[in-house]
Order: structure tokens, then C-alpha cells, then sequence
């Protein structure tokens, strides 16, 4: 089965489900900066949402109503916050990131969330941040990028 690419309509359908159970969360990653208007592709849709038990609840519940195939581990990882979940048995892909590298806390990343593009979206800055903590070789190339679309989107706000 060939992998969809990202597109603003999964951060809606996402977006509405979350609103729906009260999910407290944002996107972030490069389909957050895409949100942003990053001229960028990925495959999944990431989302880092508040590491509680019942917003993971919450979660379950959304994710389930969207289609996705939520089993008893996969609830529980979920619920209780696991650093990183992978879904990819849903109508597309989505990673749950509970603890991004590079972000302290989620409240502090939630003070500078950018609402600009009518989602909730991590600051272009935290996105970066996370991607230069995590130090994979495919951020590698996309770093400059999102710095140089950091500095443009910084000056169209001015």
C-alpha cells in the first residue's frame, strides 16, 4: 500500500475529532511547518499532544472515530503517554510525539503556539529546535530549509 502524503485536509479531519473530545494538543513537526506554509512533503501527520491520562483517553477516543484501529496496547501506550507512538493502521499515518527533543515542557511550547493558519501549531522555532535535538540524518537537509522559511515567515508577521 503506496503511503499518502501529508495534506491540510488530514490536520482538519484530525483537527475537528480533537476539538470534538476536548484533546489538548498541536501540531507540530514538518507537517506542523506545513501547516505554516513550509513548501514541504511528509508522509504522516504529527501531532505532540499534553502527556496526561485522560487527555490520552481522549486521544483513543478521537483516533477511533477517525477510522484508526486502536487496540488495548496501542491504547495503553497512548494513555499513558509513551514518548513516541507511530500509528499507521488508520485512514493515514500519525505520530503521537509526547516528548519531543528539543521542547522542555508542553506548557511552555503551548505560551508560543502559532494559531495563525486556524490550527493549533508548535512555534516554527520549536519546530526547528526538535528537529536539531532529535539529530537524525534526514533532518539534516531539511534544516536549513525550515530556517530560511523561519526567516521569511518571521518577516511576513512583522
Amino acid at each position: 500500500m503506496k503511503r499518502e502524503t501529508f495534506n491540510p485536509a488530514q490536520a482538519q479531519q484530525v483537527a475537528a475529532a480533537f476539538a470534538k473530545h476536548q484533546v489538548d494538543y498541536m501540531f507540530i513537526g514538518k507537517s506542523g511547518a506545513i501547516l505554516l506554509g513550509y513548501p514541504g512533503t511528509t508522509q504522516d501527520v504529527d501531532v505532540f499532544p499534553r502527556k496526561d491520562a485522560d487527555n490520552g483517553q481522549r486521544i483513543v477516543a478521537a483516533l477511533t472515530e477517525l477510522g484508526f484501529v486502536i487496540d488495548s496496547v496501542l491504547a495503553s501506550e497512548i494513555i499513558r503517554g509513551k514518548d513516541f507512538v507511530q500509528i499507521k493502521n488508520g485512514p493515514f499515518d500519525i505520530d503521537l510525539v509526547f516528548a519531543p527533543d528539543g521542547i522542555e515542557s508542553y506548557d511552555e511550547a503551548k505560551a508560543r503556539i502559532d494559531m495563525s493558519s486556524g490550527f493549533p501549531v508548535a512555534n516554527i522555532s520549536d519546530i526547528i529546535e526538535s528537529k536539531r535535538a532529535a539529530n537524525r540524518p534526514r533532518d539534516a537537509v531539511e534544516l536549513p530549509l525550515l530556517q530560511a522559511f523561519r526567516e521569511m515567515y518571521e518577516k511576513k508577521g512583522s
